[in-house]
C-alpha cells in the first residue's frame, strides 16, 4: 500500500509499508510530478536512499530528492511502521 508524506514543488513523495525482501527490512518511496504527457517519477528505497526506476528528473532533482529523502528517512520509516503518516 502506498501512503502519502508530502507535496514540495509540485512533486509528490508516497511510501510503502515495511516489507521484507532477502531477510531485509525496506520501505519503497516514489516520487512523482506531474508532466504533459503524464508523471516523472523516481521510484526507490529505503535504507540506503537509492533509485531504482527514474523518468523525467535531472541530475541535479534526483539529487535534491536523495537529500529531501535522507533527512525525511527516519520519520517515513516511523510513519511505513504504524500504517502512514494519518495513523501515526
Amino acid at each position: 500500500m502506498k501512503h502519502y508524506y508530502s507535496t514540495l514543488n509540485n512533486i509528490i513523495l508516497t511510501h510503502s509499508d515495511i516489507s521484507e525482501e532477502n531477510n531485509q527490512r525496506r520501505v519503497s518511496v516514489r516520487f512523482e510530478r506531474p508532466n504533459e504527457r503524464g508523471f516523472d517519477f523516481a521510484e526507490g528505497v529505503l535504507p540506503g536512499v537509492s533509485f531504482s526506476k527514474i523518468y523525467g528528473f535531472s541530475e541535479d532533482e534526483l539529487f535534491d530528492l536523495k537529500d529531501y529523502l535522507q533527512n525525511n528517512a527516519l520519520l517515513i520509516w516511523d510513519y511505513a511502521q504504524k500504517g502512514g503518516g494519518l495513523n501515526a
